[in-house]
C-alpha cells in the first residue's frame, strides 16, 4: 500500500445550497476539508453581509457533531451592492470574498452584473482594502459559442477590468480552457485560478458522446482534450497560483434529468480520491499538497491548515455511493468513469 499524507486541504470554491440539501451534502466536504469558500447563488442571492451572517449560521447549524469545518462567507455582486457594507463585511471577517456572476451565465444568475461599470464603485473599493473578486469568466452574449465565451470574457471584460484596476486582487474562478490558464499563469500576484476535479478529468465528449449525460454537464462546460490536458499541467505544475476549486454543485436528480437541465456536478464525496488518481497518472503526487493545500490560503492571505490527512492508495478499487439522499430527492456523485484506487484513510473530525 502507497500512502500519502498532507496537510488538511480547503475548497476554494463550493456549493452547498440551503435547506435540505445542505444537511445532506455537507458533512461530504467537511470529512475531508477545514475550510471551502462558501458560493452565495441561492434564491434570494447572498447580496450583503447580513445576509451572508444568516446563511453562515444555517451552514453551522447543519454541520455534523466533531466536524470543524469554516465556511468562508461570499457576497452576491449586483449593480446595486453597496461599497460600504462589502468593506464592512471584509472588516470584520464576516465576507472574505464577492462573487461576480455576469447575468445569466450559469446557475441563479438573472441577478448578476450586466454593465460592469456600474458595479465599479465597489470594485474600487475592493482594490483599496485588499478583498477578493471571483470571478465566473464567459460571456453570455448569444452571439457567441458556449465553448469559447470564457476566453472572449478574458479578452473583453477581464483584462480591461484589471488593466484599469491593477491592485484589484482576482480569482478566475473554474478555468477550462489553454487560453485561460496562460492568462492567469502570466496574470502577476493580483491573479490566481482555481481548478475543479472535473474539468481535470472530462472533456466535452463526456457529456455528448453516446447520447447526453445530463450528470456531466456543468458551467463553464467542459472543453476539447487540449484544453483539459493544459488544465492538467496547470494544476500539478506546482505554479503557486492554481489551487483546487471543486465547483461541487449539487442538484436533485430530477432538476438534471430532464428537459433542461441545471448545470452542476456534485463531486465533494470523491475529489481527493479523484485528485490523487490525477496527480499519479501525471508522476505528481509530491505536487498535491500545494495544489489542494497551499496555494490557496497563500492567495487568500490565510495560514495553512496544521491538521493532516492521510491517502492511501489500495489493490481493489474504492466504492462510493452513487447517490446522496437528500429530503429533497438524489444527489448523483460524479462518477470519473475509471476505478479510483485512492482512499481518504485519516479523515480530520
Amino acid at each position: 500500500m502507497k500512502t500519502l499524507t498532507i496537510r488538511r486541504p480547503d475548497d476554494w470554491h463550493l456549493h452547498l445550497r440551503d435547506g435540505a440539501v445542505l444537511k445532506a451534502v455537507l458533512p461530504e466536504t467537511s470529512s475531508h476539508f477545514a475550510r471551502a469558500i462558501v458560493m452565495p447563488n441561492l434564491v434570494p442571492p447572498v447580496v450583503t453581509t447580513a445576509d451572508a451572517r444568516a446563511y453562515r449560521a444555517r451552514i453551522m447549524a447543519a454541520l455534523p457533531e466533531g466536524h470543524r469545518f469554516t465556511p468562508l462567507m461570499t457576497l452576491y455582486l449586483t449593480e446595486r451592492t453597496e461599497p460600504d457594507d462589502v468593506a464592512a463585511g471584509f472588516e470584520s471577517g464576516e465576507v472574505t470574498a464577492v462573487k461576480l456572476y455576469p447575468a445569466g451565465a450559469t446557475t441563479n444568475s438573472q441577478s448578476g452584473v450586466r454593465d460592469i461599470e456600474k458595479a465599479l464603485p465597489v470594485l474600487e473599493r475592493m482594490a483599496e482594502i485588499g478583498m477578493p473578486l471571483c470571478v465566473h469568466g464567459e460571456v453570455t452574449d448569444p452571439a457567441i459559442d458556449i465553448f469559447d465565451r470564457e476566453a472572449v470574457f478574458v479578452e473583453r471584460v477581464l483584462d480591461p477590468l484589471r488593466r484599469r484596476l491593477p491592485e484589484l486582487r482576482v480569482v478566475m474562478e473554474h478555468v477550462t480552457t489553454k487560453e485561460g490558464v496562460d492568462y492567469a499563469q502570466d496574470g502577476g500576484d493580483n491573479l490566481a485560478a482555481t481548478i475543479t476535479t472535473h474539468h481535470l478529468i472530462i472533456n466535452r465528449n463526456a457529456i455528448l458522446a453516446g447520447g447526453i449525460r445530463p450528470h456531466y454537464y456543468c458551467l463553464p462546460v467542459a472543453k476539447r482534450e487540449k484544453h483539459r490536458l493544459a488544465l492538467r499541467k496547470a494544476a500539478t505544475s506546482g505554479h503557486p497560483r492554481f489551487f483546487l476549486g471543486t465547483d461541487s454543485a449539487p442538484h436533485v436528480d430530477p432538476l438534471k434529468e430532464c428537459a433542461c437541465g441545471c448545470a452542476g456536478i456534485f463531486n465533494a464525496p470523491n475529489t481527493m480520491a479523484c485528485l490523487a488518481h490525477v496527480f499519479e497518472e501525471e508522476g505528481a503526487l509530491d505536487r498535491l499538497e500545494a495544489f489542494a493545500s497551499l496555494n490557496g490560503p497563500a492567495f487568500y492571505r490565510l495560514p495553512p491548515n496544521e491538521e493532516r490527512i492521510m491517502l492511501a492508495r489500495q489493490e481493489e478499487p474504492v466504492r462510493y455511493p452513487s447517490r446522496i439522499e437528500t429530503g429533497d430527492g438524489a444527489v448523483t456523485v460524479f462518477d470519473p468513469m475509471f476505478p479510483i484506487h485512492w482512499n481518504v484513510e485519516t479523515k480530520a473530525g
